[in-house]
């Protein structure tokens, strides 16, 4: 399929990323099946929320500073710089496909990024480093913007507005491509789980390469349920 396809667009969820030590967050037994989320209107509306979100990023530093890419993604940057793929489309917030040398606008990040941060009023960005030295000085408190805003993560949270720009780019690549890979992906997220659909609707062949089962596995060309580091890794460029 990857041979006879001119235009291949990557789909990625967390799976992609567990091999390089970054937990999968929504499986049984991760992070959010113990500790539930903080949904955006309670950060906005809520000092304490605002510090406990800080708190646990800083919590899981050592997790996104030591994570390296993965096969999977050197793969993808493969395929990229074959001129196969436009670059990929992630709902991970890891930076670990940049990381692996793809360029950052051929990332389209629809949960946004967890490497820096950004005030929610004037769009200034802030390096972690920065913030945390602040955090930790006030005794974890969370940071405000020099104009008064508050400062967060680059990302998406619950209940906030999805990048409307990287939904606009990554349904135009959906309906534009023959080969969809939906990489990692449980595929319940909504409306970023409707790209595989955009693609099937426009007559591009799906792949599924997941451990476990997606509701959209009837409706793929091929379901691989195996590692995603031994599926992709024949892909990897020496």
């Amino acid at each position: 399929m990857l041979d006879d396809a001119e235009r291949v667009v990557p789909f990625t969820g967390a799976g992609i990323s567990t091999e390089s030590g970054i937990p999968d967050f929504r499986s049984p037994g991760g992070l959010w099946t113990t500790t539930q989320p903080i949904p955006f209107d309670l950060f906005l509306s809520s000092r304490e929320m605002r510090d406990e979100s800080w708190r646990r990023r800083f919590a899981m530093e050592d997790y996104f500073c030591k994570a390296k890419p993965t096969r999977g993604h050197l793969a993808l940057a493969s395929l990229y710089r074959a001129g196969k793929s436009p670059g990929v489309i992630t709902q991970n917030i890891d930076n670990l496909h940049q990381a692996a040398g793809m360029p950052h606008e051929a990332v389209i990040e629809l949960h946004g990024n967890t490497t820096f941060a950004t005030c929610l009023d004037c769009a200034k960005r802030y390096e972690l480093a920065f913030i945390r030295k602040r955090f930790e000085e006030t005794g974890g408190r969370a940071p405000d913007c020099d104009c008064g805003g508050p400062i967060k993560t680059a990302t998406v949270s619950f209940g906030q507005a999805m990048p409307e720009d990287a939904m606009l780019r990554a349904k135009a690549w959906a309906e534009d491509c023959d080969l969809f890979l939906a990489i990692g992906s449980s595929l319940v997220v909504w409306p970023a789980a409707a790209f595989p659909l955009h693609a099937r609707k426009n007559g591009a062949r799906l792949v599924i390469i997941n451990r476990e089962a997606t509701e959209f596995d009837e409706i793929a060309d091929l379901v691989i349920r195996n590692d995603i580091g031994d599926v992709l890794s024949p892909l990897i460029a020496h």
